[in-house]
């Protein structure tokens, strides 16, 4: 592993030492008493994603969700995607060439679906994402579903997922992980925090991990240190640090091919990728923040953040399985660099006094955006399908520095909520977003300049029909990049933002003093813009097509008897193209966007009883298309998972976690229409978990 294990166990010393320094603060023993199992869907979490009011979920007039840190051990969830696809609606279409992806209301992909941290937000180059990756060192993962332009800006018409840090505290505390399990898999993570001075507190998060995922040279390997600080300067005035660092080597698989169209059992271990093939992301990040508490009703804050991402693939990428020669034929030898680097500020007041929350700001950024490759991806190879020399990377195309964007992005937003009277919340908007971007080409083309704007509104209301019990409706706008602003062509630079409008309303409820919770939504999304071909020239593309989204979402919580308690959720998307035009001018009306399922459901049982839990969980996703002319289609599929959990102390937490019990063989996704990336075949992992 290129992140040199002496970073971890440096992070783990001064961890440590820090620890054994503060004798002077009294160390509380944490009990880890199976809290997770009562979590439910938390409607009273004041969530930072859904608006920046600080507004709690069940009086948000949005679709919010949150999964906190011990619900997501419980379920033994070890990435954040497998936690992020046990919430409402949200499905997985990650691959090696888009890093972590998800489809959520009919809308798939990273132009679509924002992930943030902490609320900051590394612009997507080239439609790739890379993090947040898995959830050690996070408190909660929050999901907004629908337009989350008003908040976060373009980008976010599906949903915004946003991992929430663990922050300092003076209170010293210490927690470490160890697990192994099936793949090779291995796992450790040490995270604490404590006080620093007579004012100030310290948090490092260090994780590490490797598996080979069941797939022959198939070796994962990630690792990264999460450290933050806190400091009161003055009575009012605080500053927050934060330095990170993480490296990633996902697994080299590119998929399986199709066998006379379908998934062969027989090649499900099986990698076609070269032997020498890479795929390495490296992110840093450093974030600035001070807070000034002007007064009882008024604070303000500015933040400032450089985030720097590096990525590397050198892979062979498509595969086609030849029936009459019994071969599978490998060609996409494709060598790809991102060198990205982005500095942000973000300076903001919000006022709260009586019957108003409100909040004004300014964000600005800068970003930097280098695509070096070796277009166009020539090169060819056969090899037999099982029991094959994987050979080595070999293309006829040099691999040089393509192109260079420049990108000045700034933002204005202002929120309101206004406690009409007990029972009534009204919520009002507005953001206006520009981004200018300047492309430069390093191979003699000639570059260009683009500007695109968007303006975003969002009006919503909550009612409190009885105690325990809110109706909300909202009408919100967005925008979408109709591919990724950083890597921006000249081709799509005369492109403005697609537009989105959704109608919205739900119910959210809490019964028999928090034991029971639900939460129904009926929304509506329309996306406008959307890139098509001229009617009257087939030849040429224009924007001119539209979506259009409709979908019923459910989620519920309770505790049946003592020790026992479910969790489930389901999700019902009825999206279709209202206007498109392909390649030959064929129409895709009514046909369904690729990657998107109209039925996806989650349900987790949970007892338990003494030392002891147990919990078993089904994760449903229907059926979805390979192609925007739904002519091939990804096959539904259930999972089964279970965890078994042991206190074996106060202290010490011992969990088994079963994955795919029943072996089900599926495809996650697909690359391309001739091969699936098929999901991890029936393990275990053994974790142990030591908090004091």
């Amino acid at each position: 592993m290129t992140f040199k294990v002496r970073y971890i166990a440096a992070a783990a010393a001064i961890l440590c030492s820090a620890t054994a320094d503060a004798n002077d603060i009294a160390m509380p023993t944490v009990t880890v008493n199976g809290a997770a199992a009562d979590a439910g869907l938390g409607l009273g979490h004041k969530a930072a994603t859904g608006s920046r009011l600080g507004l709690s979920i069940g009086e948000t007039p949005a679709s919010v969700e949150a999964l906190d840190a011990e619900t997501i051990r419980a379920r033994g969830d070890l990435q954040v995607k497998e936690a992020i696809t046990r919430s409402t609606g949200l499905t997985d279409s990650s691959s090696p060439g888009n890093g972590i992806s998800y489809s959520a209301r009919g809308f798939n992909g990273n132009s679509s679906v924002a992930m943030l941290e902490n609320g900051q937000r590394l612009l997507v180059g080239s439609g790739t994402a890379t993090t947040p990756s898995d959830p050690w060192g996070y408190e909660y993962i929050e999901v907004l579903r629908g337009p989350g332009s008003i908040v976060h800006g373009s980008g976010t018409t599906g949903a915004t997922i946003n991992a929430v840090r663990k922050a300092p505290q003076r209170a010293t505390t210490f927690e470490a992980l160890a697990g192994a399990g099936g793949g090779r898999a291995l796992r450790g993570g040490v995270g604490g925090t404590g006080a620093l001075g007579e004012r100030g507190a310290w948090r490092i998060d260090a994780y590490a991990g490797r598996s080979d995922g069941f797939i022959d040279r198939g070796e994962a390997r990630h690792a990264k240190v999460l450290t933050s600080a806190a400091f009161e300067l003055t009575p009012g005035l605080d500053l927050g640090l934060q330095l990170d660092h993480a490296e990633q080597k996902p697994q080299r698989y590119f998929g399986t091919p199709l066998v006379n169209g379908g998934i062969a059992a027989e090649l499900r271990g099986q990698n076609y990728n070269v032997g020498d093939a890479l795929i390495k992301y490296v992110d840093d990040k450093g974030v600035l923040r001070l807070d000034w508490r002007v007064s009882a009703a008024l604070a303000i804050s500015n933040e400032l953040a450089y985030m720097k991402a590096r990525r590397i693939w050198r892979n062979v990428e498509y595969y086609v399985y030849d029936p009459l020669a019994q071969m599978v034929e490998r060609s996409d030898y494709i060598a790809i660099r991102h060198d990205q680097e982005h500095t942000g500020n973000r300076l903001e007041a919000r006022w709260n006094s009586g019957a108003h929350r409100a909040v004004a700001g300014w964000e600005a950024a800068t970003i930097n955006f280098t695509h070096t490759n070796n277009s166009p991806y020539g090169g060819a190879s056969r090899v037999a399908p099982t029991g094959f020399a994987p050979g080595v990377f070999t293309s006829p195309d040099p691999f040089r520095p393509n192109f260079t964007t420049d990108t000045q992005t700034s933002a204005l937003y202002a929120e309101d909520a206004y406690a009409l009277d007990e029972q009534w919340l009204l919520l009002a908007g507005l953001r206006h977003d520009r981004y200018r971007v300047t492309r430069t080409s390093l191979l003699g083309a000639a570059g260009f300049g683009a500007t695109l704007s968007a303006n975003a509104v969002r009006l919503g209301a909550s009612w409190k029909a009885a105690p325990g019990t809110t109706l909300y409706g909202q009408a919100s706008t967005g925008s979408d990049p109709v591919t990724s602003l950083l890597s921006l062509n000249l081709a799509n630079s005369r492109y403005r933002l697609t537009r989105s409008r959704q109608l919205e309303a739900g119910i959210k409820q809490s019964l028999a003093q928090g034991k029971a919770e639900w939460t129904a939504a009926l929304y509506r999304i329309t996306k406008d813009d959307i890139i098509t071909r001229d009617p009257s020239n087939p030849a040429q593309s224009v924007q001119g097509g539209a979506q259009t989204s409709r979908g019923a979402e459910f989620a519920a919580s309770a505790t049946l008897a003592p020790g026992w308690r479910v969790d489930a959720n389901a999700a019902y998307t009825d999206a279709s193209f209202d206007r498109l035009l392909e390649s030959g001018n064929v129409s895709r009306a009514g046909k369904r966007p690729a990657d998107v399922p109209k039925l996806s459901a989650n349900a987790w049982l949970a007892y338990r009883v003494a030392a002891w839990r147990a919990a078993a969980g089904l994760r449903h996703v229907g059926k979805r298309f390979v192609d925007n002319g739904n002519t091939q289609a990804l096959p539904a599929y259930t999972t089964l998972d279970a965890t078994l959990g042991w206190h074996a102390s106060r202290n010490v937490q011992v969990q088994l976690n079963l994955r795919n019990v029943a072996d089900k063989l599926y495809a996650l996704t697909s690359y391309g229409d001739s091969q699936y990336l098929l999901g991890e075949r029936r393990h275990a992992e053994l974790t142990v978990l030591w908090q004091y």
